[in-house]
C-alpha cells in the first residue's frame, strides 16, 4: 500500500505538475508500466486498489499501449477484455469521464486486434446490450459510449497495424455488427426522445452519425473536407432507410434539441441525403424518400428554427447542397410541393447573400446547388416547370449586390480580411456563380453592364483630377470594379467547360470584355498611376490579370486562333481590337506597366509574371509576342532601371520567372547574336563582381547582386530545352565565369540567402532534361562541367560541416545539403560524363565529391532526414544513384557508416511515399546483385571492395534477413502502389544467401 501511495503521488505529478523536470522524472519512472509486459498484472492491481483517478488513468493508458505495441497471448488478451467489461459494470458509473473513456478505448482496441483470433471478441455487442438493459442511466450511457468508440475504432487504421488487415476487420465488422449497432442507435433515439438527460441523447445521436459515416467501401474519405461522395450503405440496410420513421427521427431531434445536438441531427440527414441511388427498391421508394427530405427541409425553412446558430446554418446549407448532387432535376420537379420548396430555398439563398459576412463559408453550398440546377435544365424532359427562370436572376443580382456591399463594409468596419483577399473563398464562390449568369446570359450581362458603366465613368473622371488625399471613394470604386472584373473573368473561365460557343453568347462575351478593356485603358492613366501602393488598386489589377488569364484561354490561346470571329468583329466595332495580335498587345502592355510600376507588391508581380509565362510558353502566342514592340523593349531593357522590382529584395524570387519567360522568348529564335546581346546586362554584373576584391566581397551590395544574378541565371537555364540553347548558355558561362560561383560559395557559406539560389542554379544547370546536355563525342565539356560541380560541392560541404548548427538548422544547413545532394545526383545520372576518366588520370574530382557528399549525409540524424520532405527525397535519390553506379564507394565505408546507410534504406522502404520506397528498393536490389556476383556466385575475389562487403555482412548477419522481412511485410500486407518495384529486391535477397530460407521467413508470416 505504501508503494501504491507513492505511485499515486507520482501519477499526480505526471498529469498535474507545472515543473517540466518533475514531469519528466515521473514519466521516466512510470514508463515501465507501458513498455514491460511483466507489469500488466501490476496495472490490474492499480485498477482494483487505487483511488486516485490519475493512477487509474496511468493503468488504463499503459494497458492500451501494451495491447497495441506487443503481441500478447490470446488468453491474456481475453482476460484483459473480460476484466475491463466487468470493471466498467462494477465501477464505471463512479469513475471520471476521462478514465472511463480510456478504459473503453482499451476494450475496443483489444476487440479490434483480436477480431479474427477468437469469436469471443465479437461478443462485445452482447456485452453492451447488458449495459443498455440496466436500470441506471449511468450504465446505459456506458453502453452507448462503448458502441461509439467501437465504431470509431473499427473505422480508422491504427499505427503499426497493416492497412490490409485493418480493411479485413472493418469489412467483417461492417457485415456482421454495424447494422445491428445502427438499429440500437435508432431504438435509443426513439426511447430517449423525451428524456431530459442530454448526455444520453447526445451519445445516441453520435452513434447514429458514426454508423452513417462509416467507410463502407474503404475509400478513406477525408473528413477534414467539407465535401464527400455518395454514402455506400449496404443493401441489408434498405428496409430501415425506406422506413419513413428513420428520416423523421432526425428531423424531430433537430426540432427538439439545441446545438450542438441539433447540428449532429443535421449531419445525419446530410449523410442520409447522400445515400447511393441504387439502394432503394425502385424509383417509387426513392421518390418517397426524396419527398420526405424536401418536406422536412421545407418545414425548417418555414419555421426558421435553429438557423440563427451558425453551425446549424452551415450544416443546413450542406444538406440543401446534397439535393442536386444525388438527385436529378426531373425527380425534384415531380415531387409534390416542389414549387413551394424551390421558392423557400431561393428566399433563403437571397437572405444568405445579404448576410455575406455571417454566411460566407456556407454560401458555397447554396451556389453549388443552384449551379447544378441550371446546368441540368437542358436535360429536363418533364413538362412540370422548374421555376428557375423566375428565381435565378434574383439570386444572380443578389450575389453581385452583396459583393458590392462587402466593399463598403470592409471600409467602414476595417475588416481584418477582405473577401477579395481570401483566394480560396473567392474561388469557391466564383466557381459556381458563373453558371447562374450563363443560364440567362443576356439578362445577367445587361445587369452587369448597367452596374459597371456608371462606376467606370466615375473612375475615368477621377483619373483626370489631382489627388485630394481622400481615398475612401476610390477604395470603394476600385473594390466594386475588382468584383465585377472577377465575375466577368469567371464567366469566361467556364466557357471552356460548358462550350458556350453560340453566336449570341459570343457577342455578349464581346460586350463584357469591351468594358474590361475600357477599364484597363483607365487604370494606368492620370491619378491612378500613382496608386500602386494602395491595396484597392492592387486588388483591381489582380482581378484584371485573372480576367486576362481566362479570356486568353477562350479567345487568344492556341486553340482559339481560328475561331471567335464574332467576338473580334464586335470588339473591332467597339474598341478597334480586330485580331489576336492587337489584343495581345493590350495584354502585354498591361504586363509591362505592372512590372514597371509595382516595386514591392509580390502578389501583383507574381501574378503578372505567371500570365507573361503562360503567353510566352504557348506555341502560337509565343510567336506572336515576338512581333510586338513591347516585347522587344522588355528583352532589350531588362534592367533594374527599367523594371524596379528587380532591385527589390522581397521580389527576388520573381526574377527567376521573369528571366525564364524572357529566355523562353529569346530561344524561340535561332540567333546567337541576339542571345549575346541579351546577356550583356548580366555580363556587366559578372564583371563587377569578379573585379570586387575578397576583402570587400562580404558586403550587402555584393550579397544582393550575387543573389539576383543567380536567380536570373537559373531562370535562363530553365528556358534551355535543347542542345542548341543549352550550348549557348554553357559557352557563355564556361570557363570564364565559373570561378565567381566558387568564390561566392566559398565566401558566403554561412549565409543561406546567398548559397541557396547559387546551389539551385547549379542544380538546374547540371540537369539533363530533354537530353540538352549532349556534347560532341570528342568534347570534354561533360567532364569539365563535373569538375566544376565537384569544386562547388567540396567547397560548400567542407565549410558547412565545420560550422555550428544555427537556431533553424533546416534553413541554415539541411536545405543547402539537400540541394547539394540533388546537384550531385543529377550530375551522376545525367549520362554525359565518363567517370572512368577520373580514376584513369588520377583526378580526385569524383572521389572528393562523393566523399564530401557522404560526410554531409552521415552528419544528419536519420530522424531529421525523415522529418523534412525535401531532404528525404534528395537523400534517397542520391543513395539510389550511388548504389546504381558507384556502389564500391558505399561498400568501402567503415562498418558503422555502411550499416547506417543500409539501415536508412529499410526506413525508406517503410515510408508512405511510393517513389522513395521504389528508390530504396532499387538500391537494395543493386546491393544484393553486387553481393551475389562477387561473393555467393563462386566468383569471390580478393579485391578490397569484396573483402569489405564480406566483413560488413559478417559483422551484421541479420542485415539482409531484416530487409527481406520488411519487404515481405510491405508487399504482402500493405496496399502499396509499387509492389512490382519491391518484388525484384525480394527475389534478389532470397537468392543471395542460403541462410535466408523459408524457415526464417515463415515464422514472421505466421
Amino acid at each position: 500500500m505504501e508503494s501504491l501511495a507513492q505511485l499515486e503521488a507520482l501519477c499526480e505529478r505526471l498529469y498535474n505538475s507545472q515543473d517540466a523536470a518533475e514531469r519528466a522524472h515521473a514519466e521516466s519512472t512510470l514508463k515501465c508500466f507501458s513498455v514491460n509486459t511483466d507489469f500488466i498484472s501490476q496495472c490490474q492491481y492499480i485498477l482494483d486498489n487505487a483511488f486516485s483517478p490519475y493512477a487509474l488513468m496511468l493503468a488504463s493508458s499503459s494497458l492500451l499501449k501494451q495491447v497495441t505495441e506487443h503481441r500478447l497471448s490470446l488468453q491474456l488478451r481475453l482476460d484483459i477484455r473480460n476484466y475491463i467489461i466487468s470493471y466498467l459494470a462494477r465501477r464505471g458509473p463512479e469513475l471520471p469521464s476521462y478514465v472511463t473513456g480510456s478504459l473503453i478505448q482499451l476494450l475496443c482496441r483489444v476487440t479490434k486486434l483480436g477480431w479474427y483470433d477468437d469469436d469471443r471478441f465479437r461478443d462485445v455487442i452482447k456485452e453492451c446490450m447488458n449495459f443498455l438493459s440496466q436500470a441506471t442511466s449511468d450504465h446505459y450511457y456506458i453502453g452507448l459510449k462503448i458502441l461509439n468508440q467501437l465504431v470509431a475504432e473499427m473505422n480508422q487504421p491504427n499505427p503499426g497495424f497493416p492497412l490490409t488487415h485493418h480493411r479485413r476487420v472493418a469489412c467483417s465488422f461492417r457485415d456482421q455488427s454495424l447494422f445491428q449497432i445502427f438499429q440500437i442507435s435508432l431504438t435509443s433515439l426513439r426511447q430517449l426522445k423525451n428524456d431530459v438527460e442530454n448526455r444520453l441523447r447526445e451519445s445516441a445521436l453520435s452513434l447514429a452519425l458514426k454508423c452513417l459515416s462509416f467507410d463502407f467501401v474503404g475509400s478513406s474519405l477525408d473528413e477534414s473536407s467539407d465535401e464527400f461522395g455518395t454514402v455506400q450503405i449496404p443493401s441489408s440496410w434498405r428496409p430501415f432507410l425506406e422506413d419513413p420513421s428513420t428520416l423523421q427521427i432526425f428531423f424531430e431531434y433537430y426540432a427538439i434539441t439545441k446545438p450542438p445536438l441539433s447540428k449532429e441531427a443535421l449531419e445525419c440527414l446530410v449523410r442520409l441525403a447522400s445515400v447511393r441511388r441504387s439502394l432503394f427498391t425502385n424509383d417509387t421508394e426513392r421518390s418517397k424518400f426524396l419527398a420526405h427530405l424536401m418536406t422536412g427541409t421545407k418545414d425548417i425553412l418555414q419555421s426558421g428554427q435553429g438557423l440563427a446558430d451558425h453551425d446549424n446554418y452551415h450544416e443546413y446549407c450542406r444538406l440543401l447542397g446534397r439535393f442536386k448532387v444525388n438527385y436529378q432535376l426531373s425527380e425534384l420537379v415531380n415531387v409534390e410541393g416542389y414549387s413551394d420548396w424551390i421558392r423557400l430555398v431561393a428566399e433563403f439563398t437571397s437572405r444568405s447573400l445579404q448576410s455575406w459576412q455571417w454566411a460566407s463559408s456556407s454560401v458555397y453550398y447554396l451556389l453549388g446547388l443552384w449551379s447544378r440546377l441550371v446546368t441540368s435544365v437542358p436535360y429536363l424532359k418533364s413538362d412540370t416547370p422548374s421555376l428557375l427562370d423566375e428565381f435565378v436572376p434574383k439570386i444572380t443580382e443578389g450575389f453581385i449586390a452583396s459583393r458590392f456591399s462587402s466593399v463598403q463594409a470592409a471600409l467602414l468596419d476595417d475588416l481584418s480580411e477582405d473577401p477579395l483577399d481570401n483566394v480560396e473563398l473567392l474561388q469557391d464562390q466564383l466557381d459556381s456563380f458563373p453558371y447562374l449568369c450563363r443560364f440567362q446570359y443576356e439578362g445577367s450581362s445587361l445587369y452587369i453592364i448597367k452596374l459597371l458603366e456608371p462606376i467606370l465613368q466615375s473612375y475615368t473622371e477621377r483619373a483626370r483630377l489631382p489627388s485630394t488625399g481622400d481615398i475612401d471613394d476610390l477604395f470603394v470604386v476600385e473594390g466594386q470594379l475588382a468584383w465585377v472584373v472577377h465575375i466577368i473573368a469567371a464567366i469566361f473561365k467556364i466557357k471552356q467547360t460548358t462550350g458556350c460557343s453560340a453566336e449570341p453568347q459570343e457577342l455578349i462575351d464581346a460586350e463584357l470584355a469591351a468594358r474590361v478593356f475600357q477599364l484597363i485603358n483607365v487604370t494606368d492613366t492620370g491619378l491612378h498611376t500613382k496608386r500602386c501602393d494602395k491595396i484597392s488598386k492592387q486588388r483591381l489589377d489582380r482581378a484584371i490579370l485573372t480576367f486576362f488569364q481566362h479570356f486568353r484561354k477562350s479567345y487568344v490561346g492556341d486553340q482559339a486562333m481560328h475561331s471567335s470571329k464574332q467576338l473580334y468583329a464586335r470588339l473591332s466595332e467597339l474598341l478597334g481590337l480586330h485580331d489576336h495580335l492587337v489584343l495581345l498587345n493590350v495584354i502585354v502592355g498591361k504586363i509591362a506597366t505592372n512590372l514597371k510600376c509595382y516595386t514591392e507588391c509580390e502578389e501583383v508581380i507574381e501574378h503578372t509574371l505567371t500570365l507573361f509565362l503562360e503567353l510566352a510558353s504557348g506555341y502560337m502566342t509565343g510567336k506572336l509576342l515576338l512581333k510586338l514592340d513591347t516585347i522587344k523593349y522588355i528583352i532589350g531593357h531588362h534592367t533594374r532601371e527599367n523594371f524596379p522590382f528587380l532591385d527589390e529584395y522581397k521580389c527576388s524570387r520573381s526574377r527567376t520567372t521573369f528571366y525564364y519567360t524572357i529566355g523562353w522568348l529569346i530561344f524561340m529564335e535561332d540567333s546567337p547574336v541576339k542571345f549575346k546581346t541579351f546577356m550583356d546586362a548580366l555580363l556587366q554584373v559578372f564583371l563587377n563582381l569578379e573585379s570586387t576584391p575578397d576583402t570587400v566581397f562580404r558586403t550587402d551590395t555584393v550579397k544582393y547582386a550575387l543573389i539576383g544574378l543567380m536567380r536570373d541565371l537559373r531562370g535562363i537555364a530553365m528556358a534551355t530545352n535543347s542542345r542548341r540553347t543549352y550550348g549557348l548558355l554553357f559557352d557563355w558561362l564556361y570557363p570564364t565565369h565559373m570561378p565567381l560561383l566558387l568564390k561566392g560559395i566559398t565566401l558566403w557559406t554561412d549565409t543561406p540567402e546567398v548559397t541557396t539560389p547559387l546551389l539551385k542554379f547549379m542544380s538546374e544547370f547540371v540537369l539533363n532534361k530533354a537530353q540538352r546536355l549532349t556534347f560532341d563525342s570528342s568534347s570534354p565539356n561533360g567532364i569539365l562541367l563535373f569538375r566544376e560541380v565537384s569544386k562547388l560541392i567540396v567547397a560548400y560541404g567542407s565549410r558547412i560541416l565545420s560550422l555550428p548548427n544555427g537556431n533553424d538548422i533546416y534553413a541554415y544547413k539541411y536545405k543547402g545539403i539537400w540541394i547539394s545532394l540533388t546537384i550531385l545526383s543529377r550530375a551522376l545520372s545525367g549520362n554525359y560524363v565518363n567517370f572512368g576518366v577520373f580514376e584513369l588520370y588520377g583526378d580526385r574530382a569524383l572521389a572528393d565529391a562523393l566523399d564530401i557528399a557522404l560526410k554531409m549525409t552521415l552528419s544528419i540524424p536519420l530522424a531529421d532526414i525523415l522529418a523534412f520532405r525535401k531532404l528525404t527525397r534528395a537523400y534517397f535519390g542520391f543513395l539510389e544513384t550511388l548504389f546504381h553506379n558507384h556502389i564500391s564507394i558505399v561498400v568501402n565505408l567503415d562498418t558503422s557508416s555502411f550499416m547506417h546507410i543500409v539501415g536508412s534504406l529499410e526506413s525508406g522502404l517503410k515510408g508512405l511515399d511510393s517513389n522513395i520506397s521504389s528508390q530504396c528498393a532499387s538500391a537494395v536490389d543493386n546491393l544484393a546483385g553486387f553481393y551475389f556476383n562477387n561473393i555467393t556466385a563462386g566468383e569471390a575475389t580478393s579485391s578490397p571492395t569484396t573483402i569489405n562487403l564480406a566483413r560488413h555482412i559478417a559483422d551484421c548477419p541479420n542485415l539482409f534477413p531484416e530487409i527481406l522481412k520488411t519487404l515481405f511485410e510491405i508487399v504482402l500486407f500493405e496496399d502499396c502502389a509499387n509492389q512490382w518495384s519491391l518484388s525484384r529486391p525480394m527475389l534478389s535477397l532470397i537468392l543471395i544467401n542460403e541462410q535466408i530460407t523459408c524457415s526464417k521467413i515463415m515464422p514472421f508470416l505466421l
